[in-house]
């Protein structure tokens, strides 16, 4: 079995946004080799997230909208955890949106449903940010 790592940096310059990042897992599926197997993709960080959805700018708005309805920003003293900081809500839409995913590899190439794509989440930007990329298989 063959395994293939790598961290993908994203800078966002506001404190949410999506970004589909299915264009850069391809292309570590490619430079992997791996024709078979599992694709891990995870934030690093614990006010981002990645998950799978539709590629949709209206579906990507009302998820910004229902976000800030779940765990809005302000007032930031709503939050224990904003003694020193402002993130709170970041963490909790995190928790919602998710750390990770998992793909099948199949025959090369990433094995989704009709309209799946990955996105990168970010809900605390303004600085650099990982996201890991692990693939293992044949």
């Amino acid at each position: 079995m063959k395994s293939y790592r790598k961290e993908l940096t994203f800078y966002v310059p506001t404190r949410m946004a999506f970004i589909n990042i299915t264009p850069q897992v391809n292309e570590c599926l490619k430079d992997s080799g791996i024709r078979e197997g599992l694709v891990l993709v995870n934030a690093m960080h614990i006010t981002a997230s990645v998950f799978i959805n539709d590629d949709e700018s209206g579906l990507h708005h009302d998820y910004e909208l229902w976000l800030e309805k779940l765990a809005p920003h302000e007032p930031v003293s709503q939050y224990q955890h904003n003694v020193g900081e402002d993130n709170a809500d970041a963490h909790m839409k995190r928790q919602i949106m998710g750390r990770e995913v998992v793909i099948a590899v199949t025959e090369g190439n990433l094995d989704f449903g009709t309209w799946e794509q990955i996105f990168y989440g970010e809900f605390d930007g303004r600085r650099k940010k990982r996201v890991l990329v692990k693939i293992i298989g044949e």
